[in-house]
C-alpha cells in the first residue's frame, strides 16, 4: 500500500540496505521522510518513487538487492518474476512507426491493448503521458522505460512489458540530450511489482554493448531472443 508506514529498519530491508545508510540519508534530508517524536518515519509510495528516479545511477550488485529487498518483504511469489514472460507473443515492435514521443506512447499502448491487457487505454495512455510530463523516463542511454506514475489495477488484466524498437531514434527528453532508440512500456498491477521489474530491467541493460546487442535486433523475434539470452545471463544476488 503506498500511505504503508515504515521504520528505518524496514525501509532497510525493502531496498537490501544498511540500515545506518537509511538513517544517514535521513538525516541529511536525502531521502523523503519526516521526524515523529525523535523518530523517521517514511512512507512507502515516497520511498518506491525516491528509489525509481536514482535507480539507474546503482550497480547491478545494488539492483540485485532491491530485487531481493523487495522479494523479503512481500513473499516468495516475487521470487522468481522474471521480465521476458512479461512480454506478450504480440508486444514487441520492430520497428515502432512512431517518430515522435507522443506517437511512441501511443503506438506501444496499442500494441498490449491489441494483446488484450488493456481494459482502459484512454485511461492508461494519459496516465502515461502524465508521468512522461513530471519527469522524463529516458535515463539510460538510447533507452526509456515509459509507465504510469501509480499502478492501475482495474485498467489492466495484468502485469505486462511492451517493448518497440525505433533503429533511427527519436527525440524522448533523455536527459543525455540523445536520440531514443529503445522503448519498454512497463505497466504493473502494484509498485513492489513494478520496482522489482524496473530493477531487474536495469540490470539487464546496464552495459552499453548489451543495449546494442538489442538494438542490432531486426525482428521482433530476434529482439525477444536477445532480451531472454542477457536475462538469462543474469548474475544472482548472494
Amino acid at each position: 500500500m503506498p500511505h504503508e508506514a515504515m521504520n528505518a529498519q524496514q525501509v532497510a530491508a525493502y531496498l537490501h540496505i544498511d540500515a545506518r545508510e537509511v538513517l544517514k540519508l535521513a538525516s541529511r534530508g536525502q531521502i523523503p521522510c519526516r521526524k515523529i517524536q525523535g523518530q523517521f518515519q517514511f512512507r512507502k509510495g515516497l520511498i518506491d518513487h525516491w528509489m525509481e528516479s536514482r535507480m539507474h545511477t546503482l550497480a547491478p550488485r545494488q539492483l540485485a538487492g532491491i530485487e531481493k529487498g523487495v522479494t523479503a518483504h512481500h513473499g516468495e511469489d516475487h521470487a522468481e518474476l522474471e521480465v521476458c514472460p512479461l512480454i506478450p507473443p504480440e508486444g514487441l515492435a520492430v520497428p515502432l512507426r512512431a517518430r515522435t514521443r507522443d506517437g511512441v506512447l501511443r503506438d506501444l499502448v496499442e500494441l498490449a491493448e491489441a494483446a488484450g491487457l488493456v481494459y482502459g487505454r484512454a485511461e492508461l495512455l494519459d496516465e502515461v503521458r502524465r508521468r512522461e510530463d513530471l519527469c522524463t523516463t529516458g535515463l539510460i542511454p538510447c533507452v526509456a522505460l515509459p509507465h504510469p506514475r501509480h499502478p492501475l489495477p482495474y485498467d489492466i488484466a495484468e502485469s505486462f512489458i511492451v517493448v518497440g524498437s525505433a533503429p533511427g531514434g527519436l527525440p524522448f527528453g533523455a536527459e543525455d540530450g540523445l536520440l531514443t532508440r529503445l522503448f519498454f512500456l512497463i505497466c504493473c498491477k502494484d509498485e513492489r511489482t513494478h520496482l522489482h521489474v524496473l530493477a531487474r530491467l536495469m540490470r539487464i541493460l546496464h552495459r552499453r554493448e548489451d543495449i546494442d546487442r538489442l538494438l542490432d535486433a531486426e525482428t521482433p523475434d530476434e529482439l525477444r531472443e536477445m532480451l531472454e539470452v542477457l536475462e538469462a545471463a543474469l548474475v544472482p544476488e548472494p
